[in-house]
Protein backbone atom coordinates (compact mmCIF):
# COMPACT_ATOMS: atom_id res chain seq x y z
CA UNK A 1 0.00 0.00 0.00
CA UNK A 2 1.37 3.43 -0.95
CA UNK A 3 1.95 6.16 1.58
CA UNK A 4 1.18 9.86 1.20
CA UNK A 5 4.29 11.95 1.86
CA UNK A 6 4.52 15.72 2.34
CA UNK A 7 6.84 17.25 -0.25
CA UNK A 8 7.64 20.44 -2.12
CA UNK A 9 7.21 20.52 -5.86
CA UNK A 10 5.50 22.11 -8.81
CA UNK A 11 2.63 21.00 -11.06
CA UNK A 12 3.93 22.91 -14.09
CA UNK A 13 7.00 24.64 -15.49
CA UNK A 14 5.58 28.13 -15.05
CA UNK A 15 4.66 27.73 -11.36
CA UNK A 16 6.74 28.18 -8.23
CA UNK A 17 7.45 25.26 -5.93
CA UNK A 18 5.07 24.78 -3.04
CA UNK A 19 3.60 22.13 -0.73
CA UNK A 20 2.68 18.99 -2.64
CA UNK A 21 1.68 15.58 -1.37
CA UNK A 22 3.04 12.59 -3.30
CA UNK A 23 2.58 8.84 -3.06
CA UNK A 24 5.55 6.69 -2.00
CA UNK A 25 5.42 2.92 -2.37
CA UNK A 26 5.40 0.85 0.79
CA UNK A 27 8.87 -0.65 1.46
CA UNK A 28 9.40 -4.01 -0.24
CA UNK A 29 11.74 -6.78 0.87
CA UNK A 30 14.78 -5.08 -0.70
CA UNK A 31 13.88 -1.53 0.26
CA UNK A 32 14.86 0.91 2.96
CA UNK A 33 12.60 3.74 4.11
CA UNK A 34 14.49 6.94 4.85
CA UNK A 35 13.45 9.99 6.84
CA UNK A 36 15.15 12.81 4.94
CA UNK A 37 17.09 15.25 7.12
CA UNK A 38 18.93 17.30 4.48
CA UNK A 39 18.70 17.73 0.74
CA UNK A 40 21.10 19.70 -1.41
CA UNK A 41 19.89 22.10 -4.10
CA UNK A 42 21.42 21.46 -7.52
CA UNK A 43 21.21 23.55 -10.71
CA UNK A 44 19.64 20.47 -12.28
CA UNK A 45 16.74 20.82 -9.83
CA UNK A 46 16.00 24.29 -11.14
CA UNK A 47 16.36 23.24 -14.79
CA UNK A 48 14.02 20.29 -14.26
CA UNK A 49 11.41 22.28 -12.32
CA UNK A 50 11.28 24.83 -15.13
CA UNK A 51 11.57 22.33 -17.98
CA UNK A 52 14.67 24.03 -19.34
CA UNK A 53 15.73 20.78 -21.02
CA UNK A 54 12.30 20.07 -22.49
CA UNK A 55 11.88 16.60 -20.94
CA UNK A 56 10.39 17.27 -17.50
CA UNK A 57 7.42 15.29 -16.20
CA UNK A 58 4.91 16.81 -13.79
CA UNK A 59 4.17 17.05 -10.97
CA UNK A 60 7.88 17.50 -10.27
CA UNK A 61 9.55 17.07 -6.88
CA UNK A 62 13.29 17.80 -7.32
CA UNK A 63 16.19 16.82 -5.07
CA UNK A 64 18.93 14.23 -5.60
CA UNK A 65 21.42 15.08 -2.86
CA UNK A 66 19.72 13.28 -0.01
CA UNK A 67 20.94 12.51 3.50
CA UNK A 68 18.68 10.91 6.09
CA UNK A 69 18.08 8.22 8.65
CA UNK A 70 16.65 4.76 7.99
CA UNK A 71 13.26 4.22 9.61
CA UNK A 72 12.47 0.74 8.25
CA UNK A 73 14.10 -2.05 6.23
CA UNK A 74 12.72 -4.88 4.16
CA UNK A 75 13.25 -8.51 5.17
CA UNK A 76 15.96 -9.06 2.53
CA UNK A 77 17.98 -5.92 3.33
CA UNK A 78 21.55 -6.74 4.30
CA UNK A 79 24.06 -4.17 5.56
CA UNK A 80 21.63 -1.48 6.64
CA UNK A 81 19.55 -1.21 9.78
CA UNK A 82 17.04 1.13 11.31
CA UNK A 83 18.73 4.26 12.63
CA UNK A 84 21.62 4.28 10.15
CA UNK A 85 22.55 7.59 8.52
CA UNK A 86 22.56 7.03 4.76
CA UNK A 87 22.56 8.92 1.50
CA UNK A 88 20.86 8.73 -1.89
CA UNK A 89 22.17 10.38 -5.02
CA UNK A 90 20.97 10.89 -8.57
CA UNK A 91 19.81 7.32 -9.27
CA UNK A 92 17.41 4.94 -7.54
CA UNK A 93 17.56 2.05 -10.03
CA UNK A 94 18.94 0.79 -13.33
CA UNK A 95 18.47 -2.31 -15.46
CA UNK A 96 21.10 -4.23 -13.39
CA UNK A 97 21.95 -6.64 -16.22
CA UNK A 98 23.67 -4.67 -18.99
CA UNK A 99 27.44 -4.51 -19.37
CA UNK A 100 27.68 -1.06 -17.83
CA UNK A 101 25.61 -1.99 -14.78
CA UNK A 102 27.74 -5.13 -14.38
CA UNK A 103 30.79 -2.84 -14.12
CA UNK A 104 29.15 -0.66 -11.47
CA UNK A 105 28.59 2.13 -14.01
CA UNK A 106 24.87 2.45 -13.42
CA UNK A 107 24.94 6.09 -14.53
CA UNK A 108 25.62 4.79 -18.06
CA UNK A 109 23.00 2.01 -17.95
CA UNK A 110 22.38 0.91 -21.53
CA UNK A 111 18.64 0.88 -20.90
CA UNK A 112 18.67 4.15 -19.00
CA UNK A 113 19.02 4.62 -15.26
CA UNK A 114 15.96 5.40 -13.16
CA UNK A 115 16.69 8.84 -11.81
CA UNK A 116 15.75 9.93 -8.31
CA UNK A 117 13.18 12.30 -9.74
CA UNK A 118 11.49 12.67 -13.11
CA UNK A 119 11.78 9.03 -14.21
CA UNK A 120 9.32 6.17 -14.48
CA UNK A 121 9.73 3.45 -11.85
CA UNK A 122 9.64 0.62 -14.37
CA UNK A 123 10.56 -2.07 -11.82
CA UNK A 124 7.48 -1.48 -9.69
CA UNK A 125 4.43 0.29 -11.08
CA UNK A 126 5.74 2.74 -13.71
CA UNK A 127 4.87 5.60 -11.38
CA UNK A 128 6.78 8.87 -11.50
CA UNK A 129 9.79 9.15 -9.21
CA UNK A 130 9.87 12.03 -6.76
CA UNK A 131 13.04 13.47 -5.24
CA UNK A 132 14.35 14.65 -1.93
CA UNK A 133 12.36 17.85 -1.37
CA UNK A 134 10.25 15.57 0.76
CA UNK A 135 9.89 14.20 4.28
CA UNK A 136 10.79 10.65 3.30
CA UNK A 137 11.73 8.34 0.45
CA UNK A 138 11.80 4.58 -0.21
CA UNK A 139 14.82 3.24 -2.13
CA UNK A 140 16.14 -0.19 -3.08
CA UNK A 141 19.12 -1.06 -0.88
CA UNK A 142 21.38 -1.41 -3.95
CA UNK A 143 21.15 2.35 -4.52
CA UNK A 144 21.56 3.47 -0.91
CA UNK A 145 24.95 4.67 0.32
CA UNK A 146 26.59 4.60 3.74
CA UNK A 147 27.44 7.98 5.24
CA UNK A 148 30.82 7.86 7.02
CA UNK A 149 30.76 8.67 10.70
CA UNK A 150 31.91 12.16 11.57
CA UNK A 151 30.87 13.86 8.33
CA UNK A 152 28.52 16.79 8.85
CA UNK A 153 25.28 15.50 7.29
CA UNK A 154 24.25 18.89 5.91
CA UNK A 155 27.65 19.51 4.34
CA UNK A 156 27.69 15.96 3.01
CA UNK A 157 24.43 16.28 1.08
CA UNK A 158 25.92 18.03 -2.00
CA UNK A 159 28.54 15.29 -2.25
CA UNK A 160 25.81 13.11 -3.80
CA UNK A 161 25.89 15.18 -7.01
CA UNK A 162 28.42 18.03 -6.93
CA UNK A 163 30.88 15.77 -5.13
CA UNK A 164 30.69 12.68 -7.31
CA UNK A 165 30.47 14.76 -10.50
CA UNK A 166 33.93 16.18 -9.81
CA UNK A 167 35.47 13.19 -8.00
CA UNK A 168 34.73 10.71 -10.80
CA UNK A 169 36.77 12.32 -13.61
CA UNK A 170 39.65 13.09 -11.23
CA UNK A 171 39.79 9.39 -10.35
CA UNK A 172 39.31 8.19 -13.92
CA UNK A 173 42.30 10.28 -15.07
CA UNK A 174 44.39 9.14 -12.09
CA UNK A 175 45.01 12.59 -10.65
CA UNK A 176 47.72 12.56 -8.02
CA UNK A 177 51.09 13.92 -6.87
CA UNK A 178 53.31 15.44 -9.54
CA UNK A 179 50.37 16.56 -11.68
CA UNK A 180 49.09 20.09 -12.29
CA UNK A 181 45.31 20.37 -12.36
CA UNK A 182 43.32 23.41 -13.39
CA UNK A 183 39.75 23.79 -12.13
CA UNK A 184 37.79 26.14 -14.38
CA UNK A 185 35.03 28.00 -12.56
CA UNK A 186 34.51 28.40 -8.81
CA UNK A 187 30.94 27.40 -7.99
CA UNK A 188 29.13 24.40 -6.57
CA UNK A 189 31.13 22.00 -8.75
CA UNK A 190 34.37 23.95 -8.94
CA UNK A 191 34.87 24.32 -5.21
CA UNK A 192 34.51 20.55 -4.81
CA UNK A 193 36.99 19.98 -7.64
CA UNK A 194 39.55 22.11 -5.83
CA UNK A 195 39.06 20.19 -2.58
CA UNK A 196 39.31 16.77 -4.21
CA UNK A 197 42.29 17.49 -6.47
CA UNK A 198 44.16 19.02 -3.53
CA UNK A 199 43.41 16.00 -1.30
CA UNK A 200 44.65 13.72 -4.09
CA UNK A 201 48.02 15.44 -3.95
CA UNK A 202 48.00 17.42 -7.18
CA UNK A 203 49.09 21.01 -7.65
CA UNK A 204 45.76 22.82 -8.06
CA UNK A 205 45.21 26.06 -9.95
CA UNK A 206 41.83 27.77 -9.87
CA UNK A 207 41.06 29.28 -13.29
CA UNK A 208 38.45 32.01 -13.04
CA UNK A 209 37.40 35.22 -14.74
CA UNK A 210 36.72 36.82 -11.35
CA UNK A 211 39.84 38.02 -9.47
CA UNK A 212 37.80 38.38 -6.27
CA UNK A 213 37.33 34.60 -6.18
CA UNK A 214 41.06 33.99 -5.86
CA UNK A 215 41.19 34.36 -2.08
CA UNK A 216 38.33 31.90 -1.63
CA UNK A 217 39.99 29.41 -3.96
CA UNK A 218 43.17 29.40 -1.89
CA UNK A 219 41.21 28.90 1.32
CA UNK A 220 39.63 25.85 -0.32
CA UNK A 221 43.01 24.36 -1.17
CA UNK A 222 44.13 25.91 -4.48
CA UNK A 223 47.86 26.48 -4.78
CA UNK A 224 47.49 29.28 -7.30
CA UNK A 225 44.93 31.30 -9.21
CA UNK A 226 44.90 32.04 -12.94
CA UNK A 227 42.66 34.86 -14.19
CA UNK A 228 41.29 33.71 -17.54
CA UNK A 229 40.58 37.28 -18.70
CA UNK A 230 44.27 38.19 -18.29
CA UNK A 231 45.73 37.34 -21.71
CA UNK A 232 49.33 37.71 -20.57
CA UNK A 233 48.81 35.42 -17.59
CA UNK A 234 47.07 32.82 -19.77
CA UNK A 235 49.88 33.00 -22.31
CA UNK A 236 52.47 32.46 -19.58
CA UNK A 237 50.67 29.27 -18.52
CA UNK A 238 50.56 27.58 -21.92
CA UNK A 239 51.33 23.86 -21.84
CA UNK A 240 51.58 23.80 -18.04
CA UNK A 241 48.57 21.63 -17.18
CA UNK A 242 48.12 17.87 -17.20
CA UNK A 243 44.38 18.06 -16.66
CA UNK A 244 41.60 20.65 -16.72
CA UNK A 245 38.25 20.19 -14.99
CA UNK A 246 35.72 22.46 -16.72
CA UNK A 247 32.86 23.25 -14.33
CA UNK A 248 31.38 26.27 -16.15
CA UNK A 249 27.60 25.64 -16.09
CA UNK A 250 26.69 27.25 -19.44
CA UNK A 251 27.87 26.90 -23.03
CA UNK A 252 31.22 28.58 -23.73
CA UNK A 253 34.33 28.47 -25.87
CA UNK A 254 37.10 26.01 -25.00
CA UNK A 255 39.68 27.93 -27.03
CA UNK A 256 41.10 29.94 -24.12
CA UNK A 257 41.82 26.73 -22.20
CA UNK A 258 43.05 24.17 -24.75
CA UNK A 259 46.41 25.87 -25.10
CA UNK A 260 47.02 25.43 -21.37
CA UNK A 261 47.28 21.65 -21.76
CA UNK A 262 50.54 19.76 -22.06
CA UNK A 263 51.16 16.97 -24.54
CA UNK A 264 48.45 14.34 -23.96
CA UNK A 265 46.60 16.67 -21.60
CA UNK A 266 42.84 16.35 -21.14
CA UNK A 267 40.02 18.78 -20.49
CA UNK A 268 36.87 17.18 -19.03
CA UNK A 269 33.54 18.99 -19.17
CA UNK A 270 31.27 18.45 -16.17
CA UNK A 271 29.34 21.72 -15.93
CA UNK A 272 27.59 22.57 -19.20
CA UNK A 273 24.83 20.28 -20.46
CA UNK A 274 24.00 22.19 -23.63
CA UNK A 275 25.54 23.05 -27.02
CA UNK A 276 29.13 24.26 -26.82
CA UNK A 277 30.93 26.64 -29.18
CA UNK A 278 32.96 24.99 -31.91
CA UNK A 279 36.73 24.60 -31.70
CA UNK A 280 39.65 24.35 -34.08
CA UNK A 281 41.09 20.83 -34.25
CA UNK A 282 44.57 22.31 -34.48
CA UNK A 283 44.42 23.01 -30.75
CA UNK A 284 44.16 19.27 -30.22
CA UNK A 285 46.33 17.61 -32.84
CA UNK A 286 49.28 19.90 -32.18
CA UNK A 287 49.78 18.30 -28.74
CA UNK A 288 47.56 15.19 -28.90
CA UNK A 289 45.19 16.82 -26.47
CA UNK A 290 41.80 15.41 -25.57
CA UNK A 291 38.33 16.81 -24.86
CA UNK A 292 36.07 14.59 -22.80
CA UNK A 293 33.07 14.78 -20.48
CA UNK A 294 31.85 12.90 -17.44
CA UNK A 295 28.49 12.27 -15.74
CA UNK A 296 28.25 11.64 -11.98
CA UNK A 297 29.47 8.15 -10.95
CA UNK A 298 28.17 4.66 -10.36
CA UNK A 299 27.10 3.35 -6.98
CA UNK A 300 30.49 1.76 -6.10
CA UNK A 301 32.41 4.90 -7.05
CA UNK A 302 29.98 7.14 -5.17
CA UNK A 303 30.51 5.06 -2.04
CA UNK A 304 34.27 5.28 -2.64
CA UNK A 305 33.94 9.06 -2.89
CA UNK A 306 32.01 9.26 0.39
CA UNK A 307 34.62 7.10 2.12
CA UNK A 308 37.38 9.35 0.70
CA UNK A 309 35.53 12.36 2.12
CA UNK A 310 35.31 10.62 5.48
CA UNK A 311 39.06 9.97 5.48
CA UNK A 312 39.93 13.55 4.49
CA UNK A 313 37.03 15.33 6.25
CA UNK A 314 35.75 16.82 3.01
CA UNK A 315 32.29 18.35 2.81
CA UNK A 316 30.71 21.04 0.68
CA UNK A 317 30.67 24.71 1.64
CA UNK A 318 26.99 25.32 2.25
CA UNK A 319 24.23 27.72 3.21
CA UNK A 320 21.39 25.95 5.01
CA UNK A 321 17.90 27.14 4.10
CA UNK A 322 14.32 26.33 5.01
CA UNK A 323 12.14 24.44 2.57
CA UNK A 324 9.83 27.45 2.34
CA UNK A 325 12.71 29.55 0.95
CA UNK A 326 13.37 27.34 -2.07
CA UNK A 327 11.97 29.70 -4.70
CA UNK A 328 14.12 32.56 -3.40
CA UNK A 329 17.10 30.19 -3.36
CA UNK A 330 16.46 29.38 -7.04
CA UNK A 331 16.50 33.10 -7.84
CA UNK A 332 19.77 33.55 -5.97
CA UNK A 333 21.27 30.48 -7.60
CA UNK A 334 20.61 31.97 -11.04
CA UNK A 335 22.58 35.03 -9.94
CA UNK A 336 25.40 32.84 -8.57
CA UNK A 337 24.62 34.33 -5.17
CA UNK A 338 25.63 31.35 -3.03
CA UNK A 339 28.88 30.06 -1.55
CA UNK A 340 28.75 27.40 -2.70
CA UNK A 341 25.71 25.20 -2.32
CA UNK A 342 22.27 25.54 -0.78
CA UNK A 343 21.11 22.69 1.48
CA UNK A 344 17.55 22.36 2.74
CA UNK A 345 16.99 21.51 6.39
CA UNK A 346 14.03 19.19 5.93
CA UNK A 347 12.90 19.69 9.54
CA UNK A 348 11.52 22.99 8.24
CA UNK A 349 8.85 21.01 6.37
CA UNK A 350 6.92 21.00 9.64
CA UNK A 351 6.82 24.81 9.72
CA UNK A 352 4.00 26.88 8.17
CA UNK A 353 4.45 27.95 4.55
CA UNK A 354 5.71 31.49 4.08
Amino acid sequence: MSQTTASYGTPAADQDLGPLNVERRAPGVDDVAIQIEYCGVCHSDLHFARNDWGNSLYPAVPGHEIVGRITATGDAVDGFKEGDMVAVGCMVDSCRDCGHCDQGLQQYCEKGATMTYGSRDRRHDNSLTFGGYSQSIVVDQRYVLRLPEGLDPAGAAPLLCAGITTYSPLKQWNIGPGMTVGVIGLGGLGHMGVKFASAMGAKVVMITSSPEKGEDAKKLGADDVLISSDRDAMKAQREQFDFLLDTIPVGHSLHPYLGLLKLDGTIVIVGAIEPMEGFHSGFLLGRRRRISASAIGGIPETQEMLDFCGEHNITSEIEVIKMQDINHAYERMQRSDVKYRFVIDMASMNEPSA
